[in-house]
């Protein structure tokens, strides 16, 4: 910086020591000093530099710091089921509904004319109920919230109500339809059938007049109820590719809410989304092929995804904001969803035939499905030791009564 006392360092510096006489130290001394240039190398600073000055006050630094979040590992997704089990003289049938899966950890499936038992927690079979050719087949099964008392339609439009314990017929509901009971589901005490007149029916299991309610907005055969996690909103789903939303608050409920025509097929597959409130998913038959999503409050259509096959059952992960459908012709396949992108995440093929049934267990986790003669478990929705546990089933609607008239 200072090209005069550099030259004369690079120059004369070494000089100094070869010829001291001539510029010794004392010389050199009074040279630097006249110069203001008392420093024995460039660019060293004379003083330690200043403290530097502080831009945010202290106590800012002890708050606590927000930690980058752990990247989620990666669920492994198995390609090939953990179980299959014979289910010979399942009944190849698109509107029937012959596959539950109860809160006690039992699968119910109907095979023909009788219902058997799989304890899930020990892998034992049991028979519950078999019916002669009057009444039978049956035509669907569904669990109380219990996980005790069972529902089962048959094809002379009965319904039966069978303790699951005690292995034992409780009572027949008669009177609700004119032909076979194709689909149930149940609302606390209330048990809602359809049938292949296409009446709805609500009928309150603790009375001896049973049928409180009927709905009327089908005309073909209704192959699929569901009510909401609320127990407010009812979807149905018929063979005259409608689609019903009924609500139990309006003041006329037995009149529908929404009408779906969307839809170009049997609309059997139906489901409600654990963690969207209002939310259904739809699938339509053969002729239709889609996917297709709903806001029940407004009844507008969010998505229509088409999967390229006839839909014959949806289930949402409790876990993780993803869908599986199970389908018929072509690949008879599984295919499971992420939702909202509706991307494919994973298909899983092993049936034969078109898988008609899917069922879930009552910690999400697994997922039974059933077609042609096969009943297979598959661990698509993760680890049961990853996932909480699942709660606890409400009361059961049966402990008011000391029996069932």
């Amino acid at each position: 910086m200072d090209f005069d006392f550099a030259h004369y360092m690079l120059t004369q510096g070494r000089k100094g020591k070869e010829n001291p006489s001539r510029y010794g130290r004392d010389y050199r001394k009074q040279l630097a000093e006249a110069m203001n240039m008392n420093r024995t190398r460039i660019l060293a600073f004379k003083n330690k530099p200043p403290a530097p000055v502080e831009l945010f006050p202290s106590y800012f630094s002890s708050l606590p710091q927000d930690k980058p979040a752990n990247p989620k590992p990666h669920r492994h997704i198995p390609q090939t089921s953990e179980r299959t089990l014979d289910a010979p003289d399942l009944i190849d049938d698109y509107y029937l509904n012959l596959l539950d899966w109860g809160s006690s950890n039992v699968i119910a499936i109907a095979l023909a004319n009788t219902v058997y038992l799989w304890d899930a927690t020990d892998c034992s079979t049991s028979e519950l109920a078999r019916f002669d050719v009057e009444r039978g087949p049956v035509t669907s099964v569904s669990w109380a919230i219990d996980g005790r008392h069972i529902a089962i339609g048959l094809d002379n439009s009965e319904v039966q109500l069978w303790d699951s314990t005690a292995k034992q017929y409780l009572r027949t509901l008669r009177g609700c339809h004119r032909s076979r009971v194709g689909s149930l589901a149940w609302n606390n005490h209330i048990l809602t059938t359809g049938g292949m007149d296409g009446r709805i029916v609500n009928n309150d299991v603790r009375i001896r007049s049973h049928i409180v309610e009927t709905y009327r907005g089908h005309e073909r055969e209704v192959c699929r109820l569901k009510w909401s996690a609320s127990g407010q909103q009812l979807a149905s789903g018929g063979n005259d590719n409608l689609l019903h939303i009924w609500d139990n608050r309006s003041v006329a409920p037995t009149q529908w809410l929404h009408r779906l025509e969307d839809h170009t097929a049997a609309v059997k597959a139906l489901a409600w989304c654990p963690f969207q409130r209002n939310l259904l998913a739809s699938g339509g038959g053969g002729n239709d092929r889609c996917i297709k999503f709903w806001n029940t409050h407004t009844g507008a259509c969010l998505n229509s995804v088409d999967t390229g096959s006839q839909v014959c059952a949806l289930l949402w992960n409790m876990n993780e904001r993803e869908l599986l459908s199970s389908h018929g012709f072509t690949q008879n396949q599984l295919t499971l969803w992420k939702y909202p992108s509706m991307v494919r995440i994973a298909e899983l093929t092993g049936h034969t035939s078109r898988v008609l049934h899917m069922a879930q267990s009552p910690n999400g986790c697994t997922v039974a499905s059933a077609g042609g003669e096969t009943l297979k478990l598959w661990n698509v929705f993760g680890d049961p030791e990853e996932v909480k546990p699942a709660p606890r089933p409400p009361k059961e609607p049966f402990a008011q009564v000391s029996r069932i008239r």
